[in-house]
């Protein structure tokens, strides 16, 4: 009869079989998102950041403040988020004063001063000294406009894509030269076992991994 031989069957990666724990069953934790082209062929388990796509922004006071300075051109690259970023001053001066900026998620990213160039967070631009100083407590919106892609995480990347901020849900997606749509975990609570998760090409060490984890973990997506 000779040697029977049976050809191996190759399982796709199962949708979400990296989740540990995840108590909203993906109520709270999976969101809808665009894989953007040249991503390449994405399974469920790759780790993802986001990158702003024909990002604006606008400023405009929040409430009524006592300074009447005016941020002019304010440039937006990839790394910015959609939503509205807060201008809050901390330490008016004459002609001067320091300010700190929140992200749209109310994390802080970065002070500045009047009349100087600040850049972080995706945006950069320069508050300018008004006829009337700006004092404690004042503050101003910055909406920031756009569409956000995502792709794999990239250690290498200074475009955004260095920050690690979702983990694919589907099963399998092939953005190689076309925009896709899938679900990816955005946020916690919740648990991944992180050898069920992938990586992209650029990730080759641990200490990249390890760092990716981190990034997630702020967000409430914990690795076990």
């Amino acid at each position: 009869m000779g040697t029977p031989t049976i050809t191996p069957l190759t399982e796709m990666r199962r949708e979400g079989g990296y989740v540990v724990w995840d108590p909203s069953d993906g109520m709270l934790t999976r969101e809808a998102i665009l894989l953007g082209s040249g991503a390449g062929l994405c399974l469920a388990g790759l780790v993802l950041a986001a990158q702003l796509t024909g990002g604006a922004a606008t400023a405009t006071a929040l409430g009524t403040n006592v300074g009447n300075g005016a941020i002019g051109a304010i440039t937006v690259s990839g790394a910015a988020k959609v939503g509205d970023y807060k201008l809050f001053f901390v330490e008016p001066n004459t002609h001067a004063g320091t300010f700190i900026v929140e992200d749209p998620t109310g994390v802080e990213i970065g002070h500045g001063n009047v009349a100087s160039a600040f850049s972080a967070g995706g945006l950069a631009f320069t508050l300018a000294d008004g006829a009337t100083d700006f004092v404690s407590g004042d503050s101003l919106a910055i909406t920031v406009t756009g569409a956000t892609k995502y792709f794999p995480y990239d250690p290498t990347s200074v475009t955004g894509l260095q920050y690690a901020s979702a983990v694919l849900w589907s099963g399998y997606r092939d953005a190689t030269s076309a925009d896709r749509r899938g679900v990816a975990n955005v946020r916690g609570p919740m648990k991944v076992q992180a050898a069920e998760l992938m990586w992209g090409a650029n990730v080759t060490t641990q200490g990249q991994r390890t760092a990716a984890l981190a990034q997630l973990a702020k967000q409430g997506i914990l690795s076990i």
